[in-house]
């Protein structure tokens, strides 16, 4: 009697096409083909362009009515962009000014985050409804587990890949992008590979030539500095990443990561599904290019610090999150670090709410030596529709803080901004 054989693992990597920007084109179909961005205030901009066309349907605005990003004044950031915007080098992130220089002609939209998680929720609905194995990675990407569901196993998953594709756009009207692979690793780089609405099937057999002329930073999980470190060792691609032994890796980027980094060039990732997904937190951090000093460089520190800020508060809405505890994160000339928490009354999740107690950690935290990176960090999660009282942009009452932090220990806490 033969023994059955096990079926090969199949993993998928979901990736929903410019979400918030294809969301926003449902409702503004005339905008399609066009370089849009989505960024800056809430719904003030739109419900103004409503009003001033009340009585036409949303899809017969004039595209002329539109607002330009080239007359946006502010420090927002750009939380997406079609397809379109992306061609002029505009991204995700970026500072709304920077955008403005480069693409000064795109549409300016405001952020609907109700609109998106509504959105998200529906989507994979339809994705657990035809592979309930699936891991949630934010409002617009899942990771699916393809190996046991029907028709996972043909053409290497491509054929429920194009099933759930259709699904979702005959729904919702939006595409998405997939990648299949043996791994969560392969595939989320597999899902890049054919964008927009596409499929890519990627093989253990294929690394070598699929993945290893890629540039290590396609690799999920190498960032910029790490980036920086192995070209300065004279290796860009994975292959010439693979080519390394473990020990060198080991010494130069410590046991663990080093050990990482041998395995994920050669394609290898272990980890499961997860079906429960919910974050501990979720930060924003960045290195200064020199070192900079408290005082001295009030100025520039406080330009950061706010758009960490925002940047932190952007992701929180766009992943449909609030929190109670506002952190920060030092890290001085000396690489030492050192971090702060304040947990205020209620959950937040505003830009200038978590500015101000942010600000608040900082008046506990050592400045005299200069600084190389600043972060700051949301705890104490909970989903913006479970929480008690929360609503968006009610503010933080002064008194609130200041009893919150004077708790935390920041016996001064009104007294002004450090930067």
């Amino acid at each position: 009697m033969r023994t059955p054989t096990l079926p090969i693992r199949r993993i998928a990597h979901l990736d929903m096409d410019a979400f918030y920007a294809s969301v926003e084109l449902l409702r503004y179909p005339q905008l399609k083909g066009l370089p849009v961005v989505i960024g800056g205030g809430r719904r003030a901009l739109d419900d103004a362009l409503r009003d001033a066309y009340a009585e036409l349907p949303l899809h017969e605005i004039p595209v002329a009515a539109f607002p330009l990003l080239r007359d946006y004044t502010g420090r927002g950031v750009i939380t997406t962009a079609t397809y379109a915007a992306r061609q002029f080098g505009v991204g995700s992130a970026m500072g709304m000014m920077k955008a403005a220089k480069l693409c000064p002609q795109a549409i300016l939209l405001p952020v609907d985050f109700a609109q998106y998680r509504h959105y998200s929720q529906r989507f994979k609905a339809i994705i657990t409804e035809i592979a309930p194995l699936m891991e949630n990675r934010g409002v617009d990407e899942v990771y699916i587990d393809f190996t046991d569901v029907p028709g996972g196993q043909r053409e290497g998953g491509r054929v429920l890949a194009r099933l759930i594709q259709k699904a979702i756009f005959d729904d919702t009207g939006l595409t998405c992008s997939v990648g299949v692979a043996p791994n969560k690793l392969l595939a989320k780089m597999a899902s890049e590979f054919n964008k927009p609405n596409g499929i890519a099937i990627v093989y253990e057999a294929d690394v070598e030539t699929m993945i290893w002329p890629l540039a290590c930073r396609k690799i999920n999980g190498i960032g910029p500095k790490a980036d920086a470190k192995l070209k300065g060792h004279g290796i860009e691609t994975i292959g010439q990443l693979a080519s390394k032994d473990l020990q060198w890796l080991m010494d130069t980027f410590g046991q663990r990561t080093g050990a990482w980094m041998f395995d994920a060039a050669r394609g290898r990732d272990d980890r499961p599904i997860s079906l429960e997904s919910e974050p501990v937190s979720i930060s924003r951090e960045t290195s200064f290019e020199r070192d900079l000093h408290a005082v001295r460089d009030k100025a520039e520190l406080g330009t950061i610090f706010t758009r960490l800020c925002e940047q932190l508060a952007d992701d929180l809405q766009r992943k449909g999150y609030v929190g109670k505890t506002v952190g920060i994160k030092l890290k001085y000339e000396d690489f030492t670090a050192v971090t702060r928490d304040i947990t205020v009354e209620r959950h937040i999740a505003d830009a200038k709410e978590i500015r101000r107690v942010a600000g608040l950690c900082l008046k506990r935290a050592p400045l005299q030596k200069k600084l190389r990176l600043l972060g700051v960090r949301m705890g104490a999660l909970l989903s913006a529709e479970e929480a008690p009282n929360y609503k968006q942009n009610r503010p933080l009452a002064p008194v609130d803080i200041a009893q919150t932090a004077i708790n935390s220990g920041a016996e001064d806490t009104l007294t002004g901004q450090l930067f």
